[in-house]
């Protein structure tokens, strides 16, 4: 089995956020880590080279894959700032309705800036997002 690449690293988050070259981008970074830090009770903790998470939780797939994950995170990338935070369908229907400018893939909201969303309902997000992990692992997590 493969390992994973995206485990908590020594990195420090604020080099890392020093090193983004778009002055908004390393500002909302720097908003983000406050926002999350606040909302989860973790601090920032790099996730490989590129993600910045906060808290952490062991899965396992039926398929035997396993590893950990952050509870929640972001990544500053040159194109925009991806989110992860994980909700139900239902709950991230109606919270998407009101958050803002983002793109979505299946994994990731995609924002260009803090200032295109509702940080208010991006915090109701991440409180949901939690949650969910937290039922899904409840022994797993830390």
């Amino acid at each position: 089995m493969a390992k994973n690449k995206t485990t908590q690293t020594a990195q420090s988050v604020h080099d890392f956020i020093e090193q983004v070259n778009d002055p908004i981008k390393r500002k909302d970074s720097y908003d983000l880590v406050q926002l999350m830090e606040q909302q989860t009770g973790f601090p920032a903790r790099m996730w490989g080279p590129s993600i910045i998470g906060f808290g952490s939780y062991h899965y396992k797939y039926d398929s035997g894959h396993e590893g950990d994950a952050p509870l929640a995170g972001f990544s500053p990338r040159s194109a925009a700032i991806s989110l992860y935070v994980g909700c139900d369908f239902e709950v991230k229907e109606g919270l998407l309705k009101q958050l803002g400018k983002y793109k979505m893939s299946k994994a990731c909201i995609y924002i260009k800036k803090l200032a295109d969303i509702d940080t208010t309902v991006l915090a109701k997000m991440i409180d949901h997002s939690i949650i969910l992990t937290k039922e899904k692992y409840p022994e797993n997590r830390k």
